[in-house]
């Protein structure tokens, strides 16, 4: 303490004899500074905080929507809650309705629609195998049918977009016909089925969460249906896939006026699974309540625990305060190097925590396969910036202001 005083002195005698009696910001800064550093042990706990905070808040708001949208990938455990199924009901003598193509591409343009599949049907179709007769639902689908529900092949893959640009003659079964058929999974891989006296390979036996629900379909290439299978469905129902839960609502909302644009709204029903989309929107909003929550509360400790340090502080350099102040120091100075020092170690933390979170943004960028837009993360960076400034002057204040207003005669004699 002695060599600190007789520093500190030497200091203030060298900007005396320079003619002025009060330390220039930049002078009070640099001091500031200094005292952090040579006390830098106590501020660790605080920083990392203040640090874990700021990186888990950036990394949160920044690929907030990406992982929700990768969430969403597997809601299908919870119902298919952004899943939107259009169809067409007979409504009394009229004629049944269907979608146009048309209609599909205007509906694939709605802000927020990811995804959206047709769907051409056979009731009731026939195939043999050795000697032996198998009913079952025959389905003319596109590629885009696997995404929107979130489909997997169980055992070899699922037909493709080049498949149906050459309208192949290969098939998907589901995994109740092709063990019913062929015996199990496996076995139906590279079989040929007859189907309306066209053969076709099955080059797939379908998996995936919902895959139970047609155990007893196989599927076509749509293109592959609508040349050679006879009597199959036009598309009567439409699945569209939203891209998050928020967008469910104004989709369906949207849905009705893009149709009546491009054909008749005749018998039109729109089917959503309202019910478990208010569950997943009600156990989301927890989550993210106990994530900010938990973010809040790490910032909110980190400045209280500056708070606490900076008061002890004051307290165990009450004697340089009182050195200073007979040497010539002013109030503010006084209040300005403690607030400094404050500020000091938030915006420390701050620039720590940005880096951390920089890397968390990277890192879930690479995880989720998706890069969230740039802005986002500057402005993120932005308000952790002016959080650091107003949590360190939150908890810089009451303490400068009480180093500043110390008697020098009481803080010579603090012992």
């Amino acid at each position: 303490m002695a060599k600190q005083n007789s520093r500190l002195a030497a200091y203030l005698a060298h900007r005396s004899r320079r003619g002025t009696t009060w330390l220039r910001l930049r002078d009070i800064m640099r001091v500031s500074i200094r005292a952090v550093l040579r006390k830098r042990r106590r501020y660790v706990g605080v920083v990392a905080a203040i640090a874990l905070g700021t990186a888990g808040f950036i990394t949160i708001v920044t690929m907030g929507r990406d992982l929700k949208s990768n969430f969403n990938n597997d809601l299908d455990m919870l119902g298919g809650a952004t899943i939107i199924n259009l169809f067409f009901e007979q409504s009394g003598a009229e004629r049944l309705e269907w979608f146009r193509d048309r209609t599909i591409t205007s509906l694939s343009r709605i802000p927020g629609v990811v995804d959206i599949t047709s769907v051409l049907i056979k009731p009731r179709a026939i195939t043999s195998y050795q000697d032996r007769i198998f009913g079952f639902n025959l389905v003319g689908v596109d590629a885009a049918y696997w995404q929107v529900f979130s489909f997997n092949a169980a055992v070899g893959r699922l037909f493709d977009e080049k498949d149906l640009r050459e309208g192949a003659r290969v098939c998907v079964v589901g995994t109740d016909l092709a063990r019913t058929i062929f015996g199990g999974d496996a076995q139906a891989l590279g079989q040929t089925l007859s189907i309306d006296d066209n053969l076709y390979q099955v080059v797939g036996v379908l998996g995936g969460v919902r895959a139970g629900d047609r155990g007893q379909f196989i599927f076509l290439p749509e293109t592959t249906a609508r040349s050679r299978v006879v009597d199959i469905s036009q598309p009567y129902s439409v699945y569209m896939r939203c891209a998050t839960w928020d967008d469910v609502a104004p989709v369906a909302a949207a849905i009705k006026n893009v149709v009546s644009a491009n054909q008749t709204t005749s018998g039109l029903r729109i089917q959503v699974a309202w019910e478990p989309l208010k569950q997943v929107q009600r156990i989301f909003w927890w989550v993210s309540l106990f994530i900010y929550s938990s973010i809040s509360a790490t910032l909110v400790l980190g400045g209280l625990g500056i708070w606490n340090i900076m008061m002890a502080a004051v307290v165990s350099r009450t004697r340089e305060i009182g050195l200073k102040k007979a040497m010539g120091a002013l109030d503010n100075d006084i209040f300005f190097q403690f607030l400094f020092e404050s500020l000091c170690v938030t915006m420390t933390a701050s620039v720590l925590g940005i880096a951390l979170g920089r890397l968390g943004v990277e890192y879930m960028s690479h995880m989720l396969d998706s890069r969230p837009p740039e802005g986002l993360f500057l402005v993120c960076l932005a308000a952790v910036l002016v959080f650091a400034v107003v949590i360190g002057v939150g908890a810089g204040l009451y303490p400068s202001i009480r180093a500043s207003r110390k008697e020098v005669v009481e803080a010579m004699r603090y012992e």
